[in-house]
């Protein structure tokens, strides 16, 4: 029996590469129907190369078109330098220097200057990955809906792009960290005028909304990769930004949840008949563990050798979740709202 789900595929740099292993777990169940996908940064990412996959091949293309995105994301180099210094691999000395110094010549200029101060230096590092993509396979009407999720900048409210709307440009806009790039300009239809575009992280990371459309399933699996919890409290430089990028890259998913669970307990206590607004199912797969060892700086910097290391973790954690959560889909759901809200 074929089973129907909605992928939240969350945004977190480099840590993505996680995200490559649970989706390569996925796809090998030929039970599990995968009928939409919403991501941000990353997770904008892995959607479209599943996305664009599946139009190329079936599970089989979707599963090389992830592996070909993270090779080309292998490739980058360190994201922090390689959009003003072309043609220099200053990952490297980078990478030693983050182990030496608090802080590291690229976060001292990211204080002092903007991506606009390079002039014509700049090239946004994720354009060559993002353009690797065949965008009539991305929108093709065949396989799992995507929704892609940025944040517009004037209005600080989320845009989700979907179908047509899925180009380089919206892809580009969903990971624009605007500390490092440019903003993204895109046409906004219902404004009438060109917008620019952060990283979709800071409003919707990953927006759950569009999945509550009625034709889409009850269940959402949430691939996360940024850890809700820290038991110590930060107190060097680095784990305090650690610890702000996590909250600030968790607060919109959070908010969202927390509006399943009161409506989830409306329904639970009779208050709204069934029918009248969607049961939500939820499900997660992280390793905040692991996730908790890591530097922000690792975001940044897609080194190949540890990118395989994360996919081989989000494999050993689909792994878990299908062995013993994987039951639940269409029934209940695993993750506990009310005692995560309580």
């Amino acid at each position: 029996m074929t089973r129907r789900i909605n992928l939240a595929l969350q945004g977190g740099g480099a840590h993505g590469a996680f995200t490559w292993g649970v989706l390569d777990r996925l796809l090998d169940c030929e039970d599990l129907e995968i009928a939409a996908i919403t991501g941000t940064s990353a997770g904008a990412l892995n959607g479209a190369a599943l996305k664009a996959g599946m139009a190329q091949g079936g599970r089989a293309g979707a599963k090389a078109c992830l592996d070909q995105l993270w090779q080309r994301m292998g490739a980058v180099g360190d994201m922090r330098f390689a959009h003003w210094l072309a043609g220099f691999d200053a990952a490297p000395l980078l990478t030693m220097l983050d182990w030496i110094a608090p802080f590291s010549p690229a976060e001292n200029l990211g204080q002092l200057l903007s991506p606009y101060s390079y002039g014509p230096f700049y090239a946004n590092p994720l354009r060559p990955v993002v353009d690797g993509f065949n965008f009539a396979e991305v929108c093709a009407e065949t396989g799992p809906d995507l929704f892609i999720c940025a944040t517009c900048v004037r209005t600080g409210k989320v845009r989700v792009f979907s179908g047509a709307e899925v180009t380089t440009e919206a892809v580009l806009a969903s990971a624009c960290l605007p500390n490092l790039f440019q903003a993204v300009e895109i046409h906004d239809p219902k404004s009438g005028r060109t917008e620019a575009y952060w990283d979709g992280g800071y409003t919707g990371n990953p927006a759950l909304f569009p999945l509550f459309a009625p034709d889409l399933p009850a269940d959402v699996v949430i691939v996360s990769i940024n850890p809700l919890e820290r038991d110590a409290i930060p107190r060097t430089p680095q784990q305090i930004q650690n610890r702000i990028n996590e909250i600030s890259f968790n607060s919109s998913l959070l908010r969202e949840l927390r509006a399943i669970s009161f409506v989830q307990r409306l329904l639970a206590d009779g208050s709204i008949e069934d029918g009248q607004m969607k049961r939500i199912l939820v499900h997660r797969i992280a390793d905040d563990d692991l996730m908790r060892q890591l530097s922000v700086q690792t975001k940044l910097i897609p080194i190949p050798h540890i990118l395989a290391k994360l996919k081989t973790a989000g494999q050993a954690a689909a792994d878990g979740f299908l062995a013993h959560e994987s039951a639940a889909i269409g029934e209940r759901s695993t993750v506990d709202l009310a005692a995560m809200f309580g």
